[in-house]
């Protein structure tokens, strides 16, 4: 079982930047990758961005790439998400996960495991 522990959303205006942090404990596995899915009040959870465990291989999604940069310190199983040009529909609720499979035409959780989810608001 893995535990995941978020930090560092909140409000901000539209061109303003922010910066959340997982922190994994528990069962982790170098062939999954880690990151983040986002849901905006009404639509169903979408993928953001992920980095994989063993060559730290990143993933966008189309509506996030030249704005959000995905890292990792393995040392402190540790991803972050620098979020830059933030823009009003970025709005959501952030939630990370460790087991996210990326060979696939649509990112997915492999785990029911999530973390405690984080709000972003963008406002305009």
């Amino acid at each position: 079982q893995v535990q995941l522990v978020e930090s560092g959303g909140g409000l901000v205006q539209a061109g303003g930047s922010l910066r959340l942090s997982c922190a994994a404990s528990g069962r982790t596995f170098s062939s999954y990758a880690m990151g983040w899915f986002r849901q905006a009040p009404g639509k169903e959870r979408e993928f953001v961005a992920a980095i994989t465990w063993n060559f730290g291989s990143t993933y966008y999604a189309d509506s996030v790439k030249g704005r959000f940069t995905i890292s990792r310190d393995n040392a402190k199983n540790t991803v972050y998400l620098q979020m830059n040009s933030l823009k009003p529909e970025d709005t959501a609720v952030y939630y990370c996960a460790a087991h996210i499979v990326v060979v696939t035409t649509t990112p997915f959780n492999a785990s029911n495991a999530w973390g405690q989810g984080t709000l972003v608001t963008v406002s305009s």
